[in-house]
């Protein structure tokens, strides 16, 4: 098939005047070099990681819109103490988009890259926003027949990290999980993979409605933060599971604190030699997520071996070395429509995800929704 000469990309903007300007920018059709595919872009969804480079430190309930179709335009004003966080990336254009979905149109002359023509692939590219992208073929994921872009346009993020919390337990030596905002697509993905793999998972969620959510799934620990009884709650699940790792998405406050001590606590049930310095077991908190900006709080109070850090996909991809991480890929490639499910709740286009009241929408990270830009879809 002939391909367009142009085509249209999503790029995010802070300007030294102090405004955050997102539009869609016409590109020019490039040449795939030998190891390169051209992906026509068909779903690519909303994560938390993408709102990051499309708003930053941006207070997005100020945004508008202007123009219409191509030509929609999203401004919001940054406040000077956003426009000083943001500093390092002020008036340059960057792409967005973390991972999508598409069949590939176009293809270098290497013998792997032309076997892919044709095929529907996932791929990570950082700028997934667009109608097309050009990226390494060595990057794409062929899905299985039967599979469809909409079917695989969540293959990377949820998934890998999902499998990656539980590889990163088992070469540490844990051998059970805590997790936070624990109803996210996210969140009943690691319970699907927990209960098909055997591992104990604790649930920490905010609300009623959410622990509902894991209750219909099968989830057997979930605890409620905004309980009166959730400390003692999260140390008996501590306690009956044994779990000594947590991964959480909220980041900020005191969560990672009470984590620790619960930890702590469930593990002083257990008869021991007394010690000034708390139990011997190591507990760890990983950072992942920020839905929580305020600064993480550490009431110290679990004794000396713990630790609290951050935790990235790309950094632990790149630990393990590709053979582990072409064998977490193969599996979600293989159970994507059972484990890796994805459900989606909005499809948009380009433009209507520069459009103010959508972006309201999708940018109050509602658990349970989980919004999908269709880039083929009309303007």
């Amino acid at each position: 098939m002939s391909l367009p000469a142009t085509y249209l990309k999503m790029f995010s903007t802070v300007t030294k005047e102090g405004e955050l300007r997102m539009q869609l920018l016409e590109q020019e059709m490039p040449t795939p070099t030998s190891d390169q595919v051209i992906v026509r872009v068909e779903a690519s969804p909303i994560n938390p990681s993408d709102q990051g480079v499309m708003f930053g430190w941006t207070d997005m309930s100020g945004a508008s819109s202007s123009g219409s179709g191509a030509d929609t335009v999203l401004s919001a004003p940054v406040s000077p103490q956003g426009m000083a966080v943001m500093k390092a990336r002020i008036d340059q254009t960057l792409p967005v988009g973390n991972e999508g979905a598409g069949t590939v149109v176009g293809a270098g002359d290497s013998e792997y890259a032309q076997s892919l023509m044709g095929k529907v692939v996932a791929t990570l590219g950082g700028n997934m926003y667009s109608q097309y992208v050009c990226v390494d073929a060595a990057a794409c994921l062929p899905l299985l027949p039967g599979n469809t872009a909409r079917d695989g346009a969540s293959c990377f993020v949820n998934p890998l990290t999902a499998l990656s919390m539980l590889e990163t337990m088992r070469l540490e030596g844990h051998t059970a999980l805590v997790h936070t905002a624990a109803a996210s697509n996210l969140g009943q993905m690691l319970n699907r993979i927990c209960k098909a793999d055997g591992v104990e998972l604790v649930n920490v969620v905010r609300k009623e409605e959410q622990a509902e959510i894991l209750r219909a799934m099968g989830a057997k620990y979930i605890v409620n933060s905004s309980s009166d009884s959730f400390m003692a709650d999260l140390t008996d699940a501590i306690h009956a599971t044994g779990a000594t790792l947590a991964f959480d998405a909220t980041g900020g406050g005191t969560l990672a604190s009470s984590i620790l001590s619960a930890m702590e606590a469930a593990a002083a049930r257990t008869p021991g030699a007394y010690s000034i310095y708390g139990s011997i077991k190591h507990k760890q908190v990983y950072l992942y997520g920020g839905l929580d900006t305020s600064a993480t709080t550490l009431n110290r109070g679990y004794g000396m071996a713990w630790g609290v850090g951050g935790w990235l996909l790309p950094n632990f991809l790149a630990r393990v070395g590709n053979d582990v991480a072409n064998g977490l890929r193969m599996r979600v490639a293989k159970e994507l429509k059972t484990t890796f499910a994805s459900h989606y709740t909005d499809e948009i286009s380009l433009s209507q995800a520069l459009q103010a009241d959508v972006v309201q929408r999708y940018n109050a990270k509602t658990t349970g929704e989980k919004f999908l830009i269709c880039p083929q879809m009309p303007l």
